[in-house]
C-alpha cells in the first residue's frame, strides 16, 4: 500500500533550498571548527607553558625522556625539591620529588636535571618552584635538561609524593 503525496511547486522549492542553506552552514560551521582547532594548536606550540602537578608528574616525567627531541624549546613549570649526587657541577641539580613504588610507601628519587647558574644558592632539600625550558643534554646519555628561568623558594607542598606513570598521559607535544 503506497500513499501517494503531491506536493506543490512551491513546496519543492522551498524544500530544495532549505535543504542547500543547512548544507551551506554545515559546511561552514565544519570549516571554522577544524581552523580553530589547527590555528589554536600551532599557537600553542611556542606559547604554552607545561604544567606539571604531582597528579602528571611521573607521565610527564616519562613522556619527555622518551621524546626529548619533540620537548626541547618547550616551558616547564614544576615544583620539587633540591636533590644533588656527587658528579653534578656547581651549577646543577634536580628538581626531585619521591615517587612511591609499593604499599609500603617505599620511595625513589624522581625528577629533572636542571641547570641554574646560581645554583649553589639553594640548598638540599629546599622545596622551589621553578619555570624553565627543555633543552637536551648528556648526563650518562641523552636526557632532557631543564634552564631554569625563573625560581622561587616554596613550603613542602601537601602532595608532596608523586606516583609511578600510569599511562594516561597525552603528550603534549600533540596538543600543544
Amino acid at each position: 500500500m503506497f500513499i501517494n503525496i503531491r506536493l506543490n511547486k512551491s513546496f519543492k522549492i522551498f524544500f530544495i533550498f532549505f535543504t542547500l542553506i543547512m548544507a551551506i552552514i554545515f559546511f561552514i560551521s565544519a570549516y571554522k571548527i577544524v581552523t580553530k582547532s589547527i590555528n589554536s594548536s600551532e599557537s600553542n606550540v611556542t606559547d604554552a607553558v607545561i604544567e606539571i602537578s604531582a597528579k602528571n608528574y611521573t607521565n610527564i616525567l616519562k613522556t619527555v625522556h622518551e621524546n626529548i627531541d619533540k620537548y626541547v624549546g618547550k616551558k616547564i613549570h614544576l615544583t620539587g625539591y633540591v636533590y644533588r649526587v656527587f658528579d653534578l657541577s656547581n651549577t646543577q641539580f634536580v628538581i626531585a620529588r619521591n615517587m612511591i613504588i609499593n604499599s609500603d610507601n617505599q620511595a625513589v628519587v624522581v625528577g629533572f636535571l636542571c641547570n641554574y647558574n646560581n645554583a649553589k644558592n639553594f640548598g638540599n632539600n629546599t622545596w622551589i618552584d621553578a619555570i624553565g625550558t627543555i633543552t637536551k643534554g648528556n648526563y650518562h646519555g641523552d636526557i632532557p635538561i631543564i634552564e631554569i628561568n625563573e625560581i622561587n623558594i616554596v613550603d613542602c607542598p601537601n602532595d608532596e609524593f608523586v606516583y609511578p606513570p600510569d599511562n594516561s598521559f597525552i603528550p603534549t607535544n600533540s596538543i600543544i
